[in-house]
C-alpha cells in the first residue's frame, strides 16, 4: 500500500488522506528519491502529451503549415476550453484547411466553469474544439496530411499514428510496450501503462534531450520546451496548477497534468524528471504531492511558493461558503 502523502484538516482534525507515489530520476538514470510503488505500470493519461507531439514535430508539419509557439504548446494541452484555447485550435484547423468535424477527440463542456457558463449564457452548445485535448489533435491531423496519411481511424491502436507514438514513448521511456496494459484515454486514443519510474526517466531525458536523442528529436523536444515555456496558459489555463506553477517559476520547471491524479515533469536546471501519481485519481492530491516533491528536492522553498505568490499550490486553504479559512490540504505529518 502507498504511504499517506497529503492530509486534508478541518480544524485540528485529518478530515481525508490521500496516499500515493513518485519518482525522481536524473540524467544517470539515478533514481533519486521516491516514495510508494514506482514499479506498477499505471496510466500516464495526458501527462506525456508532449512526447505525443513528437511524431507532429519529427515529420516537419509545424513547420510545414508555420505553427506558432502558442499553438504547438496548445498541442500539448489540457486546456480549459476558453475563448482564447479554442481560438488557437481553430487557428491550427485553419491552416491544415480541415473542418473541426475530422477531430475525433469528442466534445464536452470546457473544464472551465468560467469558460462553460459564457458558452451556455451565448446559448451554445460545445463541440469538439471545447474538448481539452483539441491542440493535440489538431496536432495528429497536422502529422497525418504532412505524411499523406488517411485520418481514418487515427486513434486506433493500429493506425500509424499510434504507432509512431508508441514507438517515440517506448524510446523516451526506455520500455517495451508490447505487452503493456492498453486502455482507452477519454479523448478515444490508446493509453499504454507505464511505470512512473520509466515515466521519470523520460521527462528527465526531456531536461537534457541532447544526451540521448538524434538531432531530430532533440530539436523537436526543444521546440516543444521553448513553445510551452513561452505560453504556459495555452498548456492549461486561467485558474490551472500547471499554468499557475510554470507562469510562477517561468522556464524552471516544464509540469503537465494527467487524468486520474498523475503529473509529469521535469526540471531543466536540475536534469531532473518527476512522475506522481496519487491514488485516488483526486486532482487537489496529485497537485500538492508535485508541490512537495520540489520542496524536498530544494527545488522550490515555501518561501519561493509564497513570493511567487502561489503558496496555495503547496499548502491549498479550504474555505467555507463565509469566505472562512476552516482547514487545509497539506503535506502528511504522521
Amino acid at each position: 500500500m502507498n504511504p499517506v502523502l497529503i492530509e486534508v484538516t478541518r480544524g485540528d482534525i485529518v478530515e481525508s488522506q490521500h496516499r500515493g507515489a513518485f519518482c525522481v530520476v536524473d540524467t544517470q538514470r539515478n533514481v533519486v528519491a521516491c516514495q510508494g510503488d514506482i514499479n506498477t505500470p499505471v496510466f500516464p493519461r495526458s501527462s506525456i502529451k508532449a512526447i505525443q507531439a513528437l511524431p507532429m514535430m519529427e515529420s516537419g508539419a509545424a513547420d510545414t503549415y508555420r505553427f506558432s509557439d502558442e499553438e504547438i504548446a496548445l498541442a500539448c494541452s489540457s486546456h480549459n476550453g476558453e475563448v482564447v484555447h479554442v481560438g488557437v485550435a481553430q487557428a491550427m484547423l485553419n491552416k491544415l484547411g480541415l473542418s473541426k468535424d475530422m477531430l475525433q477527440c469528442g466534445s464536452h463542456w470546457p473544464m472551465s466553469e468560467e469558460a462553460g457558463r459564457h458558452l451556455a449564457m451565448e446559448g451554445e452548445t460545445p463541440c469538439s474544439l471545447h474538448n481539452n485535448c483539441s491542440g493535440k489533435h489538431s496536432g495528429f491531423l497536422a502529422y497525418l496530411k504532412q505524411e499523406k496519411i488517411m485520418p481514418t481511424g487515427y486513434g486506433q491502436p493500429d493506425h500509424m499514428l499510434q504507432k509512431k507514438i508508441r514507438d517515440a514513448l517506448e524510446d523516451v521511456c526506455e520500455i517495451d510496450l508490447s505487452s503493456a496494459p492498453i486502455g482507452v484515454d477519454g479523448c478515444d486514443i490508446p493509453t499504454w501503462a507505464i511505470p512512473l519510474k520509466n515515466l521519470a526517466l523520460g521527462f528527465a531525458k526531456y531536461s537534457q534531450p541532447d544526451l540521448f536523442f538524434a538531432p531530430e528529436r532533440t530539436k523537436a523536444i526543444r521546440r516543444i520546451t521553448q513553445s510551452v515555456f513561452a505560453h504556459p496558459y495555452m498548456v492549461a489555463g486561467k485558474n490551472r496548477y500547471d499554468t499557475r506553477l510554470m507562469e510562477a517559476f517561468p522556464g524552471r520547471i516544464f509540469s503537465k497534468v494527467g487524468a486520474e491524479g498523475v503529473f509529469c515533469a521535469f526540471i531543466p536546471e536540475r536534469s531532473l524528471g518527476i512522475a506522481v501519481k496519487c491514488d485516488d485519481g483526486t486532482l487537489r492530491g496529485a497537485e500538492i504531492m508535485l508541490s512537495i516533491v520540489l520542496e524536498d528536492l530544494g527545488l522550490f522553498t515555501k518561501e519561493d511558493f509564497d513570493k511567487a505568490g502561489v503558496l496555495d499550490l503547496l499548502i491549498q486553504p479550504i474555505k467555507n461558503r463565509n469566505g472562512v479559512h476552516v482547514g487545509d490540504i497539506r503535506r502528511a505529518t504522521t
